[in-house]
């Protein structure tokens, strides 16, 4: 059984709030430059867990990743001949 997951861009004040994050769902990602987060949390708890997290002051908002709404399958997967041709010659 697989579970829907989302991701979720927290923005906060400082790395080490970072802990309190990590209570709310799969710490994928943390960037102490720009001192955002991203963790995955379960599609049916999501509204729930936003809410949680906006209201600790050192957060300073949270956007929802748009990936599982995204349409991934493509159309055109096959090549031009002529690319075709230039990756088996090597260039």
């Amino acid at each position: 059984m697989r579970t829907n997951r989302q991701g979720l861009i927290v923005w906060f004040q400082h790395m080490k709030n970072l802990k309190h994050i990590k209570r709310y769902g799969h710490l994928i990602y943390a960037s102490k430059k720009l001192k955002y987060a991203v963790i995955y949390v379960d599609q049916e708890r999501l509204e729930d867990v936003e809410n949680k997290l906006l209201r600790h002051s050192f957060v300073s908002k949270v956007d929802q990743s748009k990936k599982p709404f995204i349409r991934t399958d493509y159309e055109n997967a096959i090549p031009d001949k002529a690319k075709q041709y230039d990756y088996k010659m090597g260039i």
